[in-house]
């Protein structure tokens, strides 16, 4: 079929038409520099002309939400390092009574903004892409130094949390807004740590992960590429489904997860995934990789389907690994 741009192709696959070939693209950390709009926009740019990927998931450090409430971190000393905390917000469930919704366009949002302003302009608007926005309570968790603190407050002060999701969901929604604004073309949406059943059951994650993520979903309404991320093994992703996103990504080679094929069955979502980042493209050879891409193609026929890592990459994943999985999908 004729060559699509990078944004037909996109726009093609999240519908379910034919592409002239898969879309695909990775993301990871770059630990050293995402701490400024200009060197995140940098890195997130090379990152797309190195490997001519099709779409860009931005891939901030993990750590602006949680500094938007007050806490502290440190800025990692080298490409592998993450970086650690200083100080939280919350200490106690009394604590949770200190948030407050915030403007989500000021202090390290406002960063966030203008990061996505620079990489529309550096991609010249060529390349479709998504910011990452976590939940409301990824977001929470967070702000403690304990997260295991917030499972436990779910049950002695529900009240209090609730509260303070509420204000986290304010924020967020509203910042969801401004990256639509700022150029980007969706969100990617993450429910982190608490989207599996090691960490919840259904009923408290529809009680306190549920109508909070709905708000912030909503909020990015009419945006073509928003994408449901649902985190770690034995996920809850097939009860997130009906989740108003345009594709959804998770890690299908960790333990109790599902597989592409089983999730197409289940949705009209595309379905973005198909290669291990954490053992065949970080530690494989490229035969590895280009295997699991085989698999990803056959499962999905490259309908509705997007290559993609379940998950962030490592900063030290081999690039003949990036590359043969890319070409892998040009190239079958």
């Amino acid at each position: 079929m004729p060559s699509m741009t990078k944004r037909e192709r996109v726009q093609a696959a999240l519908r379910g038409e034919p592409v002239d070939r898969v879309p695909a693209s990775f993301w990871g950390h770059d630990f050293l520099r995402e701490w400024s709009a200009e060197e995140l926009c940098a890195a997130m740019v090379e990152s797309v002309r190195t490997y001519d990927y099709d779409y860009l998931k931005v891939n901030p450090r993990a750590t602006y939400y949680a500094e938007a409430w007050g806490c502290t971190f440190s800025r990692p000393k080298d490409a592998l390092g993450q970086p650690e905390p200083v100080s939280f917000a919350v200490a106690d469930a009394a604590g949770l009574g200190s948030i407050r919704p915030i403007d989500g366009a000021s202090g390290p949002f406002a960063e966030q903004l203008e990061a996505l302003r620079l990489i529309d302009r550096g991609l010249s608007h060529e390349v479709p892409f998504v910011q990452t926005v976590f939940s409301p309570l990824s977001v929470l968790g967070r702000l403690t130094p304990d997260r295991q603190q917030v499972r436990r407050w779910m049950s002695d002060a529900p009240d209090a949390v609730h509260a303070a999701l509420g204000a986290v969901t304010e924020t967020l929604a509203g910042y969801a807004r401004a990256c639509l604004d700022a150029g980007a073309d969706g969100i990617f949406f993450a429910t982190t740590e608490w989207g599996t059943y090691d960490a919840l059951t259904d009923d408290l994650y529809n009680t306190f992960g549920r109508p909070y993520d709905l708000r912030v979903l909503a909020a990015a309404s009419g945006a073509p590429f928003n994408v449901l991320h649902v985190c770690r093994p034995n996920n809850m992703l097939a009860a997130l489904l009906d989740y108003p996103a345009a594709a959804v990504n998770w890690a299908m080679h960790a333990p109790g997860n599902a597989s592409l094929a089983d999730i197409l069955k289940k949705t009209d979502k595309a379905v973005m995934g198909g290669v291990d980042e954490r053992h065949a493209l970080l530690s494989g050879a490229s035969d590895d990789v280009r295997a699991q891409v085989g698999e990803a193609l056959r499962q999905t026929g490259g309908r509705r389907f997007m290559l993609a890592p379940g998950c962030s990459i490592a900063p030290n994943t081999p690039p003949e690994n990036l590359r043969a999985a890319v070409d892998a999908v040009r190239n079958p």
